[in-house]
């Protein structure tokens, strides 16, 4: 989706709610952010709110192919327009990353899961925030959960693992029906409430929180040493016997 969609969704009154409900969720999982770089891939400056006044950095990276807004709307930019799989950020330099409106929109779904893994510091933590392919909001094309690639909770368990990621938490929100009415938007939180307790499986988003794992290598030394002499060579299948089985041929006459 483009940029000024997802900026007109969260300016609606059904973007608000949603935001303040998704935004619980993932609070819970982000309790203290004292002296913690943060960073958010895709359009993830909605649930910033509070962040920039705990966090020491704060870093909006949006997707090219998504566009780029300005946030926050006073004081210095903190966005940027990016590759989501060629972050500009050294390697193990942020903390914390929430990824919102991003795996489900990207092309290199791979690649940019281990593009976070590189920026985060060893033990550094992910939040993912994805429509739910069970849930009515991955159903329904008037909102931005509506659009893209919707995941199952084993699909992102196995796309984490496969980058290195450690799920360790997961969450759910958006029972409500996705339909902008009054009284569905102020009988929002009941819910959610009911929702977590009766069908849990049916949530219109799944949030995970995944750390980083880090694993011993081979030294590349060690590699070279062993190159040539494990180096397979492939010979032409021209019908001809090999030596050794001449021999044993002549061995059984």
């Amino acid at each position: 989706m483009d940029v000024y969609d997802l900026r007109e969704f969260y300016a609606d009154p059904l973007g608000v709610v949603a935001r303040k409900l998704v935004s619980h969720r993932i609070r819970v999982r982000v309790k203290n952010l004292k002296g913690r770089r943060v960073m958010g891939l895709g359009y993830a400056t909605p649930y910033f709110d509070g962040w920039r006044d705990e966090a020491l950095a704060v870093y909006g990276f949006m997707p090219a192919q998504q566009g780029v807004v300005r946030w926050p709307r006073t004081g210095g930019n903190l966005t940027a327009l990016v590759d989501e799989d060629e972050l500009p950020l050294p390697d193990s330099s942020i903390d914390v990353a929430l990824i919102v409106h991003g795996l489900e929109f990207t092309n290199h779904l791979q690649h940019t899961l281990r593009e976070v893994w590189r920026v985060l510091d060893p033990g550094g933590r992910v939040i993912i925030v994805v429509p739910n392919r069970r849930g009515l909001w991955a159903r329904r094309d008037t909102t931005p959960f509506g659009h893209g690639r919707p995941f199952s909770r084993g699909q992102l368990r196995n796309i984490l693992r496969d980058a290195m990621f450690d799920p360790s938490g997961w969450s759910a929100a958006l029972f409500m029906p996705p339909i902008n009415r009054g009284f569905l938007r102020r009988s929002a939180a009941a819910w959610e409430r009911i929702g977590l307790w009766l069908w849990p499986g049916f949530a219109g988003v799944l949030i995970v929180e995944a750390t980083k794992q880090v694993y011993a290598t081979v030294p590349q030394k060690g590699l070279k040493r062993f190159g040539g002499r494990l180096r397979p060579v492939l010979a032409p299948n021209t019908g001809a016997v090999a030596p050794s089985s001449r021999k044993d041929r002549h061995a059984r006459r």
